[in-house]
């Protein structure tokens, strides 16, 4: 499974409606899981962005696919990065030089 880090900014309509963001939440990983994405962490923070989603999916297109569901509720912006791991970033550094 690959691992996304979605960035979060609240639109006006999330934070009019803030009262419900853990609601919106829990709704959120539940739609996710059915689309066969897994919602490893969610955070609420400060700063620059409202929030964190850490997400695990098979493929950048079922990763994207949870995050237009996510967008089109209408209740925040979204900036997604595919994240590797220590091992995976070996495998890929090991590429460059053709090892």
């Amino acid at each position: 499974m690959a691992t996304f880090i979605t960035n979060i900014k609240f639109s006006q309509q999330g934070i009019k409606d803030i009262s419900h963001t853990t609601k919106r939440a829990a709704i959120f990983k539940a739609e996710a899981k059915k689309l066969g994405v897994k919602v490893k962490d969610i955070y609420w923070t400060l700063g620059e962005y409202d929030g964190l989603l850490i997400l695990e999916a098979p493929d950048d297109e079922t990763a994207s696919a949870a995050i237009l569901h996510l967008g089109a509720m209408g209740n925040v912006h979204t900036t997604t990065f595919r994240a590797f791991t220590a091992a995976e970033m070996d495998k890929i550094v090991s590429k460059v030089h053709g090892e």
